[in-house]
């Protein structure tokens, strides 16, 4: 694996520069076909899909994070990665992201909420293998979800908040007020673009009192969902709970200076008795940074697909096997 030489040790400019660092991503070369998925009844998702000029070796969905869609910075330039080494590149939106608010029904989503990616993953059908990688909120979902006997091949987190109620304690530390208004603008905003939509559905009147993404979820995310407290949705859709049961190779990666992300949250007692887990904790790298100072500049991109590449070698991809005809 490549080490990471970080071009910023700052993990607020590591983490800036992640997010609007120019990335590549050619639709010449490898077109977009956009699709939306039934996942449940009056609930469409959509994904954009890019295949290689080769039979894919594998299928990969790429899920994006917390109020992000299938457009984020990561998502294009792993996308490119993948398809450059020969895998086709699922970006997946979660239910109401990427425009899609109209399609969700009453619905939005939240940080645990496996059921419309397993939904996608099963419609893409099974012959090729399928992984999931996910970003930040999306690598809580995808760890979930492989807890869950989902048919994958394997699962990436990079940047999850395995401990939600960790996680958002730390993201409103005052040094992080700035991600953390940016969040709540964006979840406010959404909750009045479904109130447009579908009159009566939210309190829209209880918005004024949303100070904090607890306040949001106590008030909107837990009620909408059953969960019925903030506290209670954290402590049932935190992938942590679940990392003893995945049973699929796991690649998660945590920059230790995270500014969102407490490294604390990994020292769980999974990583010493799942040998499936693989936890790669580089010093510096701020939330979905990385940014390397040397080619590959998107350092993380990389080892996805080296790790990819590993599993294929010991599962043998279906294109790689000698005696298929």
């Amino acid at each position: 694996m490549i080490p990471f030489r970080p071009f910023f040790r700052n993990p607020h400019l590591a983490t800036i520069a992640g997010n609007y660092w120019r990335r590549n991503l050619d639709p010449a070369r490898f077109p977009v076909t956009e699709r939306l998925f039934d996942t449940e009844p009056g609930v469409r998702v959509l994904v954009h899909s890019q295949v290689p000029v080769e039979p894919p070796k594998a299928n990969a969905v790429i899920v994006h994070g917390l109020e992000g869609s299938s457009n984020a910075g990561y998502a294009c330039s792993l996308a490119q990665a993948l398809l450059e080494a020969g895998y086709a590149a699922h970006r997946f939106n979660m239910r109401s992201c990427g425009g899609t608010e109209c399609y969700s029904g009453s619905t939005l989503y939240h940080s645990g909420q496996t059921g419309d990616l397993r939904e996608v993953i099963q419609q893409l059908g099974q012959d090729v293998p399928c992984f999931v990688i996910g970003f930040s909120l999306g690598g809580n979902v995808a760890l979930k979800l492989a807890a869950e006997n989902v048919p994958i091949a394997g699962v990436c987190a990079v940047s999850a908040p395995i401990n939600l109620a960790a996680c958002v304690r730390q993201l409103h530390r005052p040094e992080n007020r700035v991600y953390a208004n940016r969040f709540l603008k964006r979840l406010k905003a959404r909750i009045v673009a479904k109130e447009r939509l579908i009159p009566g559905i939210f309190a829209v009147d209880r918005l004024p009192e949303v100070r904090t993404i607890h306040d949001f979820d106590d008030i909107f995310t837990a009620p909408a969902f059953g969960f019925g407290t903030a506290d209670n949705y954290y402590a049932t859709q935190s992938s942590a709970r679940f990392l003893d049961r995945i049973r699929v190779p796991a690649l998660l990666v945590q920059a230790k200076d995270d500014p969102l992300i407490p490294f604390s949250v990994f020292d769980h007692p999974a990583f010493d008795v799942n040998p499936c887990l693989r936890l790669i904790a580089p010093e510096h790298g701020g939330h979905v940074g990385f940014i390397a100072r040397g080619k590959p500049r998107f350092w993380v991109d990389q080892v996805i697909v080296e790790w990819m590449e590993h599993v294929g070698k010991e599962m043998r991809y279906p294109s790689q096997d000698p005696s298929t005809p």
